[in-house]
């Protein structure tokens, strides 16, 4: 018989990594962990050659990748930045574009499974839910191959997340907005995924400082985010009860629409109305006045989650989380005194 570590890691009960660090003679591996290891090893007749060291058994350096929507311009980015750094270390990666539905995305990630993958790179914080038992299929892949999380995070066995502290950054920003001229604000979003309800969390904390009600300046938008036009719908049918001169966004295109909402109104910006989007995507420098945003830090995101996963793929013991602080890129759309 020619095993895979996948094979070794499952009749084992333990994960690939630990499999790699027991064939590469590290000495962090518990003994009895060892032991079950060696005598599966044993008894199906493996002999380590120089190909199956490291990752090894076969491996076909292949690593895959999950999104929930290759348009989206946060997402497709990052995948860009992670199959150009794979590519640099010699990866080659599998894409699947799941969708949102729980069901698609636990059909995707098996179906990638089935490919003999070495990683399992899940891009996005829509991958992780609100309950246990639907993120129970990330728990399960993760006893068989690494699982790499981008802003999101999961403490499970075998999963190493890189994130943004999307809470913090929403929140400082927030606080910056309040104590300036303009106090009137609102927070329009649009999903409570893991990353979404962090920057939510981040405003409302805010706001209930200084002794207000935060729910009564957040407001959820359902539809498509690049469709401006609804977008700035919705906001003059928030004008029509709420009164406010500056939008804080989740999303770079719902600042864009915050934008075009504006010149509609003959509002100058930013003397008469500010706004703050998220991400410092390109849309920033594309629109016109330029665009002022929280960078999430993507690309050194990015790196580090490769980074990470290229050391837990050579049995080294790495950082389960790694965080990193957003900042505020000031442009044309707001007047923050230096």
């Amino acid at each position: 018989m020619s095993l895979t570590i996948y094979d070794i890691s499952e009749k084992a009960g333990v994960s690939i990594a630990t499999v790699s660090r027991v064939l590469n003679g590290a000495t962090n591996v518990r003994s009895s962990t060892k032991e079950k290891i060696l005598k599966v090893i044993e008894e199906y007749g493996y002999a380590p050659n120089a190909f199956a060291r490291g990752m090894g058994l076969h491996s076909l350096k292949t690593i895959g990748i999950l999104c929930v929507d290759s348009s989206d311009i946060y997402l497709a980015k990052a995948v860009y930045y992670i199959e150009q750094d794979l590519q640099a270390n010699g990866y080659e990666s599998l894409l699947c574009c799941t969708g949102h539905q729980v069901d698609m995305k636990k059909h995707y990630l098996n179906l990638i499974l089935s490919k003999k993958v070495d990683s399992i790179i899940l891009v996005g914080s829509y991958f992780i839910s609100n309950t246990e038992e639907d993120n129970d299929y990330i728990r399960q892949a993760a006893k068989k191959v690494p699982v790499m999380l981008l802003n999101a995070s999961a403490d499970y066995d075998n999963v190493y997340c890189t994130l943004c502290d999307d809470y913090s950054s929403t929140y400082d920003v927030t606080v910056k907005m309040l104590n300036s001229d303009t106090s009137d604000v609102i927070y329009i979003y649009n999903s409570e995924s893991y990353s979404g309800l962090r920057k939510l969390g981040g405003f409302s904390e805010a706001v209930n400082g200084i002794g207000k009600n935060a729910a009564d300046y957040a407001f959820k938008y359902n539809g498509d985010i690049y469709k401006t036009e609804d977008v700035t719908a919705f906001l003059t049918e928030i004008a029509k009860t709420h009164r406010f001169n500056s939008v804080i966004a989740s999303e770079d295109a719902l600042a864009i629409a915050a934008l075009k909402y504006a010149a509609q109104k003959g509002l100058k910006v930013p003397e008469d109305f500010e706004v703050i989007g998220y991400n410092n995507s390109v849309l920033c420098s594309c629109s016109t006045p330029s665009l002022t945003s929280i960078d999430n830090k993507l690309e050194p995101m990015t790196h580090q989650l490769v980074n990470t996963l290229m050391g837990v793929l050579n049995g080294q013991e790495m950082p389960k989380k790694s965080l990193f602080n957003g900042s505020l890129v000031e442009r044309e759309t707001t007047s923050f005194e230096k």
